[in-house]
């Protein structure tokens, strides 16, 4: 029984630290592609949402769920910091550049997201997720 205990230990003692590294570090991506996502559009997300701005709570939180997909997908199948870290920005420049997309094909998307139409909203969310999803099962190979 002791040594079954000791041999938890151990392996909490050498896993736990690489666990939460690489979780920091997908963490940080997640954070600063959700910073670069926000300055880079057209709209102010975080004033929109405060306002109540359903349309734009469903875009941030969206866009949010959209970063995190292809970077736990990344999380998933990589076991180095560095290779984590390098294509979980190769997935938030994926997820940035299919933003910009989406916005080029809704013709007003800002005026209608900052008038707070749902359904623009929900068309952004749509494409973004779809990429997503495609963007993870590319990194997961």
């Amino acid at each position: 029984m002791d040594t079954t205990f000791a041999a938890i230990l151990q392996a909490l003692g050498t896993g736990l630290p690489v666990l939460l590294g690489q979780f920091a570090v997908t963490l940080v991506l997640l954070v600063g592609g959700a910073a670069v996502y926000m300055r880079i559009t057209p709209f102010n997300e975080r004033h929109l949402v405060a306002e109540g701005n359903v349309a734009a709570g469903i875009t941030l939180a969206g866009t949010i769920v959209a970063l995190s997909i292809p970077l736990a997908a990344t999380l998933a199948t990589n076991h180095a910091v560095v290779d984590i870290a390098l294509w979980g920005v190769v997935a938030l420049i994926l997820q940035l550049v299919a933003f910009a997309a989406a916005a080029l094909l809704i013709p007003g998307l800002r005026g209608q997201i900052e008038a707070g139409n749902v359904a623009s909203a929900a068309t952004l969310l749509g494409v973004q997720l779809a990429v997503a999803l495609m963007n993870a099962a590319a990194m997961a190979g």
